[in-house]
């Protein structure tokens, strides 16, 4: 199920940001959350879904923002987290599917990633299998973890 997280749910989606983070191939953050900047930081944003299994553990959780102000305001931004055991069982997708729902019903029109790693092949395909479009390649935009540089691939969709 995804629902809107709640600050009980702070945490675990601490835990799971900050594993993604660590991995370093996925997100541009370098910095990791405790508990008080991550009740900051997902505060913040437009709005914050939560995946969960039968038992309530957080399997996954997603951010939706704006990505820009004024004239692209209602352009907006997200970014997914699944931990690392929950993977492969289509949390990704679920995520972003609602995303989509949940970003339109707020009143976004389009919803773009700005750099989607290009070796991260899971995401690129589950994007492009759901609609959205690839806007081309800026080659190496992201520095790894590891100081090597990728490209990074921006795609849109519209709500």
């Amino acid at each position: 199920m995804i629902r809107k997280y709640t600050e009980s749910d702070i945490s675990s989606m601490v835990r799971i940001w900050n594993e993604v983070v660590e991995e370093g191939i996925a997100f541009p953050q370098e910095d990791l959350l405790d508990d008080a900047t991550g009740k900051e930081f997902f505060a913040t944003q437009s709005y914050c879904g939560v995946a969960e299994d039968e038992n309530g553990r957080i399997l996954g959780l997603y951010i939706l923002h704006p990505n820009n102000v004024g004239r692209c305001g209602h352009i907006c931004n997200a970014s997914y987290a699944v931990s690392s055991e929950s993977r492969g069982l289509h949390i990704g997708e679920k995520l972003v599917r609602d995303c989509l729902k949940v970003g339109k019903e707020i009143g976004f029109r389009v919803l773009q990633f700005n750099a989607v790693v290009a070796t991260n092949v899971h995401a690129r395909h589950l994007y492009e299998r759901i609609g959205f479009t690839q806007l081309g390649t800026i080659t190496k935009g992201f520095r790894l973890k590891n100081g090597e540089y990728e490209d990074i691939c921006p795609y849109f969709i519209e709500l």
